[in-house]
């Protein structure tokens, strides 16, 4: 049987854990999957382009559990009342190809993400950090908020969205946390002055120009969520050239990430060798430092391996019979002789 997590599953999930210590306890499941980096099977994620979006799937292993996820990315979709990004993944056991887990990915990879981002500013942005610009206000903004002011600390966080109602809904889910200090700001300039960390998650497919070189201090973090497909990117070249860039996986961050502007040979560090040790992150407090975050499968496993965790724990989600299980395995007609289930009468 295979453990089955629908949307209200993983709301109840995240209810009784507590967003926060989901965030942070996702994070230290990541962190540890990046610590065996060299134990993966890695490929770039396979993406289907259209006009309008893409429709991505990014797999994983190891020699245990095998991860995929399904995504999109449709900007459109909130013009029609539909999400910009949904997702489904799952988990198989390596040694016999069982499916473990089926699970909604949607809520999940928002949580991963925000994750992600708050692990790779443990290393990379400066001890004192407290504040941070946050330049986009949709969906993914009220974890990127929460994953930093629960885990870094950040308690004054200056918003800023081309559309105003995406910041009122923002200050309005984050109303019940009042040691955050959310201050709407004018403009993405007037959000970025002086901030210690700057996060950029802005949808538009398209090689945009949020943050321009004069708007970067000394001693910034800079975390860049928005870039995820070719010819999207959110970063002036000079500010990428300039930096100290550390990406998930190079093969799929040149394609991606800011670095897609870069050649082929410009420098970079994977975050796996900064988590390991074998690389420094920030190298000193006037550096400026630019986490280039696309997403990467192995986070996907992490987030999928902890959500399987959990749902044990707190018996949380259904079990389904997504695969036959056969009194003789050879004989999968079986299951067209066995009588159909009666049809319940009203």
């Amino acid at each position: 049987m295979t453990r089955y997590i629908d949307v209200n599953d993983l709301s109840q999930l995240v209810r009784r854990k507590g967003l926060p210590a989901c965030l942070s306890e996702m994070a230290e499941y990541i962190r540890q999957d990046y610590l065996r980096w060299a134990d993966f099977e890695k490929c770039a994620r396979l993406a289907n382009h259209s006009p309008d979006g893409v429709i991505e799937l990014m797999p994983v292993s190891d020699a245990a559990l095998y991860a995929f996820k399904y995504v999109n990315g449709h900007p459109k979709n909130t013009q029609a009342g539909m999400l910009t990004v949904m997702a489904f993944g799952a988990l198989g056991d390596v040694d016999t190809g069982t499916p473990v887990l089926l699970s909604e990915m949607t809520l999940t990879t928002a949580i991963r993400t925000a994750a992600t981002s708050v692990l790779a500013a443990r290393y990379l942005a400066r001890q004192d950090a407290r504040s941070m610009a946050l330049i986009g206000n949709g969906s993914q903004s009220e974890f990127q908020a929460l994953a930093f002011h629960t885990v870094l600390g950040i308690n004054e966080i200056r918003l800023f969205d081309i559309d105003p109602q995406a910041t009122d809904k923002l200050v309005r889910n984050l109303a019940g946390y009042p040691n955050l200090k959310l201050i709407r700001a004018s403009s993405v300039a007037d959000a970025v002055r002086g901030a210690d960390i700057v996060t950029t998650v802005t949808a538009d497919k398209a090689n945009a120009t949020i943050l321009t070189p004069q708007m970067i201090e000394p001693g910034m973090h800079l975390n860049a969520v928005g870039g995820d497909c070719p010819g999207k990117t959110e970063l002036h070249r000079d500010i990428v050239e300039r930096a100290r860039v550390i990406v998930e996986y190079e093969p799929q961050s040149r394609i991606e990430g800011e670095i897609q502007q870069m050649p082929a040979d410009s420098p970079t560090t994977e975050f796996w060798q900064v988590v390991n040790g074998q690389a420094a992150g920030r190298e000193n407090d006037a550096q400026v430092t630019l986490f280039d975050s696309v997403g990467f499968a192995l986070e996907d496993y992490s987030a999928l391996r902890y959500v399987l965790d959990v749902a044990r724990a707190l018996e949380i989600g259904s079990e389904i019979a997504l695969v036959p299980e056969l009194d003789d395995p050879k004989d999968l007609f079986a299951l067209l002789r066995q009588p159909a289930p009666l049809k319940k009468t009203a």
